[in-house]
């Protein structure tokens, strides 16, 4: 049986930031289309998460990436719209229960797109 990754998720202007909390993750695959995520993999014990979320709005899935970590798998998916605030990661107003925002990485975006492009540029360092 499968079961959804815990995950969190905090926006900027550019892109939204999902993280799917899997410790040792194996076979991770992500498919990012142009208003749905999908993601799968299992964990060291074998135990298969599988994740499915309908966008709020249109991304860009060819300039969205995701980055794997011991702890964590963590996609950044470019909005179509940049600049415009996601209220929320869905496009139903109903939130999940594995689904939370990210408050330690939630701020306001005045002056934030310096701070944005840095992230983005050590993800895509790694």
């Amino acid at each position: 049986p499968r079961q959804p990754a815990k995950t969190l998720w905090y926006d900027r202007p550019r892109y939204v930031f999902l993280e799917f909390c899997v410790e040792d993750s194996r076979d991770v695959q992500v498919s990012i289309e142009e208003q749905r995520l999908v993601f799968s993999c299992r964990n060291a014990d074998g135990v298969q998460f599988y994740n499915e979320i309908e966008l709020y709005a249109p991304v860009n899935s060819k300039d969205s990436q995701e980055k794997r970590s011991d702890r964590s798998i963590t996609c950044f998916i470019r909005k179509w719209k940049e600049k415009v605030a996601w209220p929320r990661i869905t496009k139903e107003n109903i939130k999940p229960a594995w689904l939370s925002v990210d408050f330690d990485n939630w701020r306001d975006w005045e002056g934030d797109e310096e701070v944005e492009r840095a992230m983005v540029e050590q993800y895509a360092e790694v």
